[in-house]
C-alpha cells in the first residue's frame, strides 16, 4: 500500500472530532439508549460526549427536534444501558 493509500485510508476511518459529533434528531434507533445528562446546546453536549468517548464508552447525542441556528435546543446524552452506570460515575467526578 503506497502511503497515500495509506494516509488516506487513516483519514477515512477516523471518527469526527468532538465539533462533528453528530446530533442525531428523531432517531427511533437510540430510544432504548439509557440519558446520562440533557444539555442546552450542542457545544456542551460534545464535550461531554467527547469524555464518555475518551473513555471508551459509546455515546450518543440525540434530540427530539432540530437544534435551532445557535446550536441551542434539548440535546441528550445517551449510552447504553448496560452503559450507563459507568458513564453515570464518570460524569459524576467530572461535575
Amino acid at each position: 500500500m503506497s502511503l497515500f493509500e495509506r494516509v488516506r485510508s487513516a483519514l477515512l476511518s477516523r471518527r469526527p472530532g468532538p465539533g462533528a459529533t453528530p446530533v442525531h434528531v428523531d432517531d427511533p434507533a437510540f430510544d432504548p439508549w439509557e440519558v446520562v445528562r440533557d444539555f442546552g446546546d450542542v457545544r456542551t453536549a460534545r464535550a461531554w460526549h467527547q469524555a464518555l468517548e475518551e473513555a471508551g464508552i459509546e455515546a450518543v447525542l440525540t434530540a427530539d427536534w432540530p437544534v435551532d441556528r445557535f446550536g441551542r435546543g434539548d440535546i441528550a446524552l445517551r449510552v447504553r444501558g448496560e452503559d450507563w452506570s459507568e458513564a453515570e460515575l464518570l460524569l459524576s467526578n467530572l461535575d
